[in-house]
């Protein structure tokens, strides 16, 4: 099978030293705002005491940086194709460390939203232009290895934020959750400066202002109707935000497509039209939203089911976090190597074990068992994530880059959402149910769990039939068979040693 030959590709020089050093502090800056998206969920019962604001109010510190995310991520396929690399870098990190001054300085909680906002605007130009700039200087050959280092940023990123700021509100105030990071943001962000170089050359164009209007309201309205779900006081039904945000996103589809035969789009769709980025695509929304779906699942258990305290659960969860991102670089160099199905396969199937074990738990399980099945989760993960990021994105043509990764960003926005809200619908739900039956409050949560987890078992599933499909490496012009053979390495990968 040519897909899965392990025999690497004649050319193995690696990527050049400089552009390693420009894609290390980009993956630095990616991280320390990444951080940012889930480092508030701890405090959310603190800021509501301290800000004399409801239970419903205050979740809109996550909310509304999710929300934000998913509106602005489309619009950077067009902008990065118009700004240079160290534009869009340097707005991205001082957008970004303006909006953490301005939180940790909050006097109200409406400031404190407002930052959030400005925090998670910087993040969505950050990610996009990581994954831009990394297709583009770096070989196919060598994208594993380096791709495995992007994997710290993307994913390990929003595993770690619940544990570090479990840490920090042991001690400190929740102020210095954004004291902290802001002196680690802003000397990234000098430092990338000095370091950066431009790649590629940026292209004039205009931007389609109706489709910006309804990517905004597409996005936006399905992931605030998703964050809905399941929760106690809902401003407008999801019933109506949901389908009201597929339909306009679908009008969306429908220009972008339509702006293709003339003026650029907004976000290239055409995409979509190569074949391993579409089924990486899918593999990577199903598989983001049973781990998104386990970071909410598993605090609700240990604090309110187990009685641990913030730190505690923090301290739990941290080990599968820095698994998962010490072993990117070492999954990056096997795919090199060896291919994908060796890596996404055992994966995928491992993912499915964490969550039919998960799917066991009550009140008497091993604290040790329970850590183990999430570093098994995380670990499994790892291996899925690196080699679809890098098979996806290497299945596009150069000129799609920006726009592949833009999609990527967004639906791990949607995905991230999803997964939340499903998860936290079918707890509530399973638990309220055993609760009239009788169940205690505690054994009642621990049943809603499980049942929950239930639920992201059914969809590793099909990240387990989706691996099996999905090509162990790209044919040898580095693109799906149908991307016309256009080399999307190009001169660049002659500037390796």
């Amino acid at each position: 099978m040519s897909h899965g030959s392990t025999t690497p590709p004649a050319d193995t020089s690696l990527t050049a030293k400089g552009d390693i050093a420009v894609l290390r502090w980009l993956v630095a800056a990616t991280f320390i705002v990444i951080l940012n998206e889930t480092i508030m969920i701890n405090a959310i019962p603190r800021l509501t005491v301290e800000f004399h604001v409801s239970e419903r109010t205050a979740p809109w510190l996550t909310t509304a940086f999710m929300l934000t995310m998913a509106v602005v991520i489309p619009v950077t396929g067009w902008f990065l194709q118009r700004v240079t690399t160290r534009q869009a870098f340097a707005l991205s990190m001082t957008v970004f460390c303006a909006g953490t001054l301005l939180a940790a300085l909050a006097p109200v909680f409406s400031v404190l939203l407002v930052a959030r906002v400005i925090q998670a605007t910087g993040t969505a130009v950050m990610m996009p232009l990581l994954m831009t700039t990394l297709m583009s200087v770096v070989p196919e050959h060598d994208r594993g290895r380096v791709m495995g280092n992007v994997t710290l940023a993307m994913s390990v990123a929003p595993a770690l934020g619940p544990a570090v700021s479990g840490v920090i509100l042991e001690y400190l105030s929740w102020r210095w959750m954004f004291g902290l990071v802001l002196p680690v943001a802003a000397l990234i962000g000098v430092a990338g400066m000095v370091r950066l170089r431009n790649v590629g050359e940026p292209t004039a164009g205009s931007v389609d202002l109706p489709s910006v209007a309804m990517s905004a309201l597409g996005f936006g309205g399905l992931v605030y109707g998703l964050s809905l779900i399941g929760a106690k006081d809902q401003p407008v039904p999801p019933a109506y935000l949901v389908p009201a945000g597929v339909a306009v996103l679908a009008v969306f589809v429908w220009r972008q497509v339509s702006l293709q035969r003339g003026r650029g789009p907004l976000l290239d769709l055409r995409t979509l039209t190569h074949r391993t980025f579409t089924l990486s695509l899918a593999l990577m929304v199903v598989a983001f939203m049973g781990f998104l779906g386990s970071m909410v699942l598993l605090p609700y258990y240990l604090q309110d089911a187990r009685g641990l305290s913030i730190l505690h659960t923090g301290l739990l969860m941290m080990p599968g976090g820095l698994a998962m991102g010490l072993l990117g670089p070492r999954v990056g160099a096997l795919f090199d190597r060896y291919g994908g199905r060796p890596l996404v396969i055992p994966g995928s199937l491992g993912i499915l074990v964490a969550m039919v074990l998960f799917a066991r738990v009550d009140l008497s399980t091993p604290y040790w068992l329970i850590l183990g099945m999430h570093v098994l989760l995380m670990v499994s993960l790892a291996a899925v994530f690196t080699p679809v990021f890098t098979l996806g994105l290497g299945a596009v043509p150069r000129q799609l880059y920006s726009h592949a990764s833009s999609l990527l960003g967004t639906l791990q926005q949607v995905a991230g959402a999803a997964g939340a809200a499903v998860s936290a619908a079918v707890l509530t739900s399973r638990t309220t149910a055993l609760i009239a039956d009788g169940a205690g409050p505690n054994a009642a949560l621990a049943g809603g769990m499980r049942m929950a987890f239930v639920v992201s078992a059914a969809l590793s599933v099909v990240v387990v039939a989706l691996a099996f499909v999905l090509p162990g490496r790209l044919p040898a012009s580095s693109e799906d068979p149908s991307d016309g053979g256009s080399d999307v390495d190009g001169a660049l990968s002659a500037s390796a040693s």
